[in-house]
């Protein structure tokens, strides 16, 4: 079993910046893929950027160019920069971790952390 614990969410204005941090513990020799997913009121759950353990990735359009994942592998966590955000970027942000080469989601989710962004 993998634990993933999200930290950093808040209430930014548009425009600015924050960065989403998602530690994994348990199991974690085997995971490949991590990413953030988010979901916003009435919405269904939604990729935003994933990250192998290789350094590839895989970005949403709607984010491509403003938002950066990356990864620690030594410290089995994953972050998102978010810079320019937008109204529309509201949600709360997931953290998803499995041990497959496909891009998920699969496997385990951390509790969220809420991003708010005003306009």
């Amino acid at each position: 079993q993998v634990q993933l614990v999200e930290s950093g969410g808040g209430l930014v204005q548009a425009g600015g910046s924050l960065r989403l941090s998602c530690a994994a513990s348990g199991h974690t020799f085997s995971i490949n893929v991590m990413g953030w997913y988010r979901q916003a009121p009435g919405k269904q759950r939604e990729l935003v950027a994933a990250i192998r353990s290789d350094g590839s990735t895989n970005y949403a359009d709607s984010v491509q160019g403003r938002f950066t994942i990356s990864r620690d592998n030594a410290k089995n966590t994953v972050y998102l920069q978010m810079n320019g955000l937008k109204p529309e970027d509201t949600a709360v942000y997931y953290c998803n971790a499995h041990f497959g080469r496909a891009w998920g989601p699969f496997g385990s989710w951390g509790q969220g952390t809420q991003v708010t962004v005003s306009s």
